[in-house]
This record gives C-alpha cells, sequence and structure tokens, in this order.
C-alpha cells in the first residue's frame, strides 16, 4: 500500500551488509549487496552510523546458537538515525537519533548500512554518547540490567559478585551495581584490576590466582557470564536466599536445583529487547553513572577482523563496527 511507510527520497535500493554463506571462521564473512527492508507495522528503518558487536556475534558466525544455516547477517546492537516508519509508528520520526538492541535472536540484521526492527526495541540516543559509544551499549548492558534488576531485584546495600567482571556484560553490570548502591566484587585477571576497579568495583579477584568460592561469601547476587561450572560453583558464596543468575543457558535443570537443595536460587536467562530498559540504561550515561568501554572500532568492510579480534575472548569492553556513507 503507498501510505504504509513514511520515508526519505535518499534511501537506496541497496545497502551493504556483512554476511556469510557457511558457518566457521572469521574468513567466512563478506560484504554483499542486499536490498534495503521496509519497515512493517509498529517498525522502524535505521540508518546504521554503529553497530556493536558481541560473543553471541562470534558464536553464531561460527555454527552454533539459534539461527540455523546462514546465508544471514549478524548484529542486535544498533545506533544511527530513524529515516523510516511503518504503520502505526508514534514514538520516532524520520531523523530521529536512536539506539537499541533488535529482537535476540531472531531479529539480527545491524551489521549492514540499514537495520529494520520494532519500534519499542529502541530509545533515544543518550546525548552523552555518540553513535561508536551508543553501539556498544545494548545488549550487553540490557543483559546487565535485566539480570541485576530485573531478575534478582538487586537494591542498595547488597553484595554482588560479578565473573569477567572487564568484559562486555561485567563492566556495564558493575556500574550498573554501583549506581544502585551495591557493594560489588569483580572476577578479572590481574592487567585489568585497575580497570574494574575504575569502573566502581569494590574488590576484584584474580580468577588466575584465587578461587572465588574461596574469596567470596555472603554475596546478595552473584552474576555469571563465563559459563562452564562457575554457575553451580557461585551457589557456594550465597548467603541464604540469594540468587546465582547465569546468562549462558545450557537449557538443564542443574543449576535451579542444586539452588533449591542449598536454599538459595539459581536462573538462567537470555536478554530480550526492553525500551524501558534502554531508556533506564541512557539515563544511567547521560547522568554520568555508566560508560561504554570502547575496546576497537573496525569499518564495516573490516567486520572479519572485529571477528578475530572478539575470538581471542580477552576483550576488555566492547568492539564496534562504524558504518560510514558511501
Amino acid at each position: 500500500m503507498s501510505n504504509e511507510t513514511t520515508t526519505r527520497p535518499e534511501i537506496p535500493a541497496t545497502m551493504r551488509a556483512v554476511s556469510q554463506d557457511v558457518h566457521g571462521d572469521p574468513e567466512v564473512l563478506h560484504l554483499v549487496e542486499k536490498e534495503v527492508p521496509s519497515p512493517g507495522l509498529g517498525q522502524v528503518l535505521v540508518k546504521v552510523r554503529a553497530a556493536g558487536m558481541n560473543p553471541t556475534d562470534y558464536k553464531h558466525r561460527s555454527g552454533r546458537r539459534f539461527l540455523g544455516d546462514p546465508p544471514y547477517v549478524l548484529g542486535w546492537d544498533v545506533s544511527g538515525v530513524v529515516v523510516a516508519v511503518g504503520i502505526g509508528v508514534t514514538l520516532y520520526r524520520p531523523g530521529d537519533e536512536v539506539f537499541g538492541m533488535l529482537p535476540y535472536a531472531y531479529g539480527a540484521g545491524s551489521h549492514a548500512e540499514y537495520a529494520v526492527g520494532p519500534a519499542r526495541a529502541f530509545a533515544p540516543k543518550p546525548s552523552s554518547l555518540d553513535h561508536v559509544h551508543a553501539a556498544a551499549v545494548p545488549l550487553a548492558a540490557l543483559t546487565a540490567w535485566q539480570a541485576l534488576v530485573d531478575t534478582a531485584d538487586l537494591t542498595a546495600g547488597q553484595k554482588v559478585l560479578v565473573h569477567a567482571a572487564a568484559g562486555g556484560v561485567g563492566h556495564f553490570a558493575v556500574q550498573i551495581a554501583k549506581a544502585r548502591g551495591a557493594y560489588v566484587v569483580g572476577t578479572a585477571s590481574a592487567p585489568k584490576h585497575d580497570f574494574v576497579k575504575s569502573l566502581g568495583a569494590d574488590e576484584v579477584i584474580d580468577y588466575r590466582e584465587q578461587d572465588f568460592a574461596e574469596a567470596v561469601s555472603g554475596a546478595d547476587v552473584v552474576l555469571d557470564t563465563v559459563g562452564a561450572d562457575t554457575a553451580p560453583r557461585s551457589l557456594e558464596v550465597l548467603r541464604p536466599g540469594g540468587i546465582v543468575v547465569s546468562i549462558l543457558p545450557t537449557g538443564t535443570d542443574r543449576l535451579a536445583s542444586e539452588a533449591r537443595e542449598r536454599g538459595v536460587r539459581g536462573t538462567e536467562m537470555v536478554v530480550e529487547h526492553d525500551q524501558a530498559g534502554m531508556r533506564a540504561i541512557g539515563a544511567l550515561a547521560d547522568s554520568g553513572a555508566l560508560r561504554p568501554e570502547i575496546a576497537g572500532v573496525f569499518p564495516l568492510e573490516k567486520a572479519a577482523d572485529a571477528h578475530r579480534e572478539g575470538d581471542t575472548g580477552r576483550v576488555q569492553g566492547k568492539l564496534v563496527l562504524s558504518v560510514s556513507d558511501r
């Protein structure tokens, strides 16, 4: 229908996007020309200025997780400018700067010049952040927010243990916990201790030299971003009634059942797109209570190099793809 969207004439017919035809190493990634999507009912089309990267991108590229077989375009984090809106959208209009997370997992597609998603997956971009820094925020910060605030109901005065506190989710979790008045303990390798302390952590444990289960006790909340046996072992450090939240769901009941035996709670979660959470996170950024750490910025055509860096597992903060005009 001719009235289905409000558009600007400068929107091209095609766009560059990072795609892959098979699963594998970063070499499988390549630039393709794709048709620019049109926003449907309740959707907006965003001209991407920058797109964040997360471990889930590397895992999907190599064949694990939820998207099935390629070809597909990865990427959930986006910061950019609304260029068209679909029927029923009242929150935004062309020209508005927004940031957000495309619906996980099946809404991927931000590693491109344009991305389409539900209007309520986005929030106004914080004025204190440029597009590169804003694009580093959504998936990782929402994961931390939904784990600590929505799931664990973290309150002032509680004690929190954040595993991998220098990583993408971890460095946001430290800041969110401190903003809520918590006492924060983080784990990180020794070279990253100063960074984690600069985020506000009260204590930092070198996981290579010290067993966190011996170093920490009486925690109200533990955020597991590592996986393997970290979540079950974290049950040992909880006070009665405390909770371990793992962001690496296994599809089993092991964590919850072991937690029940100990008189504590254990749960696994998957991040969801969430405008209210994005607005709260944006407010923290504008207040100075939350800042994304940028580990590296790569142009869209160098996405494979960014994946190689991400595959090391040693990234401090976030990697971002910068999308320039042709």
